[in-house]
């Protein structure tokens, strides 16, 4: 989980080092013979925190803890983090009534569970030269569903389809 990559102990090069106490009291500058030392008499780790300052800061501390620590808050912060799902439905300029409730009563099932919904309008053949007509169902298609959703940008062309974008209210 802890992608950077840290310096411990025999990998540190740089001597000398501004040397932090295993409690987060600085012991001072110090060189790194001293500071490793001090790290092996208490059998604590001798960690590289801030390898770009000059002289490089150390910390004593167990390096082992340390990233078991690291990465029990790296996988709390991905569970807390909430994901957005893009579900996406399909229609004709033709399409009947029937069949419109039914994607509809599709679209509001996502928009409760907090699902973005792109609705596409599908040209087939010489269906594009009318596009009225299905600007005229994607805007239908928003009213119905206009008390759950907010509508993301305008209704806009992409080759042959017309896309309508909504986002469940909230968000």
């Amino acid at each position: 989980m802890v992608t950077k990559s840290v310096r411990v102990n025999q990998q540190i090069r740089i001597s000398p080092v501004r040397l932090i106490d295993s409690d987060g009291s600085q012991v001072g500058v110090v060189s790194l013979d001293e500071a490793r030392q001090i790290a092996l008499t208490r059998e604590l780790d001798l960690v590289e925190v801030a390898p770009t300052a000059r002289p490089p800061v150390c910390r004593i501390m167990d390096y082992g803890k340390f990233k078991y620590r690291e990465n029990k808050k790296a996988k709390e912060a991905k569970k807390k983090q909430h994901v957005i799902q893009m579900k996406e439905i399909k229609l004709r300029s033709k399409i009947d009534e029937h069949d419109l409730q039914f994607k509809l009563r599709h679209a509001r099932k996502f928009l409760e569970k907090q699902a973005k919904v792109k609705v596409t309008m599908v040209f087939r053949g010489r269906e594009v030269v009318h596009k009225e007509l299905g600007e005229r169902v994607l805007k239908r298609f928003f009213d119905e569903v206009g008390d759950l959703s907010v509508q993301e940008g305008d209704i806009k062309m992409e080759g042959r389809n017309m896309i309508l974008i909504l986002a469940p209210k909230g968000i």
